[in-house]
């Protein structure tokens, strides 16, 4: 079954990302949601794109999406971002994508992360592996702070929290700080090129296939006070070594 709603859930990431493509290249219009963040048309009709395909495929599974909320049972639902990286879409930056997962009984089981501009396919299964493009991925094997590359979203965010002192001792004991936001991060971890990536004020469709990407490519994903969840707004991801030296730093 985990095998058949993949390939489900890639069917429907690359006719997404072929809608978002298409407005990406030849222009749109934005708004801006209730909470101030922007949404194109793209975003709708790709959400909606989604929703089709994996509802023909599973009609019985219920949906959490981004910009239609959601419907249906939630013990066993698809998890869903039209478009991780709306800011950057209508920058013109390329770096966004389409995320989807699948959660039974609170577990992300199966994940897929398709960028359509650069054609970049992230794949997984629980117990199953991690692939970028068909080929396995595997995080990084540095077990000191002093040799860790830190990845994170941006500082003004950390800056307006009770963790920005944790924070800057996380930079100062790590050897590099890049910033790389949205679905990006994960992957770099998950390929092993990163080994620590710190996000905030993030919703669930932000990180569901993120979360499992990692966890499968052999590294831990938690909240900032150490939590296995992608429900309080806060998420770590590194290649696990490293985890609990991070989230001792961290500590307000």
């Amino acid at each position: 079954m985990s095998q058949r709603a993949l390939d489900a859930a890639v069917d429907a990431a690359r006719a997404a990302g072929r809608i978002a493509l298409k407005y990406y290249r030849g222009g749109f219009e934005v708004a801006l949601k209730t909470d101030d963040t922007p949404v194109t048309q793209a975003d709708r009709e790709a959400e909606q794109a989604i929703v089709e395909i994996l509802g023909r495929a599973f009609p019985d599974y219920g949906v959490l999406g981004e910009e239609f909320g959601g419907r249906g049972p939630k013990d066993r639902r698809w998890i869903i971002d039209p478009i991780d990286g709306t800011k950057n879409f209508v920058r013109g930056i390329p770096i966004w994508a389409t995320l989807i997962a699948l959660e039974e009984g609170g577990e992300i089981t199966v994940g897929v992360i398709h960028n359509p501009v650069t054609g970049d396919l992230y794949t997984g299964r629980r117990g199953g592996g991690a692939f970028l493009n068909g080929e396995p991925i595997r995080v990084s094997d540095i077990a000191g702070l002093d040799g860790a590359c830190l990845c994170h979203a941006g500082l003004g965010v950390v800056r307006k929290t009770g963790y920005w002192d944790g924070f800057v001792r996380l930079v100062d004991a790590t050897d590099r700080q890049r910033g790389f936001g949205d679905y990006v991060g994960y992957g770099l971890v998950a390929e092993g090129k990163v080994e620590i990536y710190a996000e905030l004020d993030l919703k669930p469709w932000d990180l569901a296939p993120c979360k499992l990407l990692v966890e499968e490519a052999g590294g831990r994903f938690t909240d900032w006070d150490g939590r296995p969840t992608i429900y309080t707004g806060t998420a770590l991801a590194t290649n696990g070594r490293l985890h609990d030296a991070v989230l001792t730093l961290l500590r307000p």
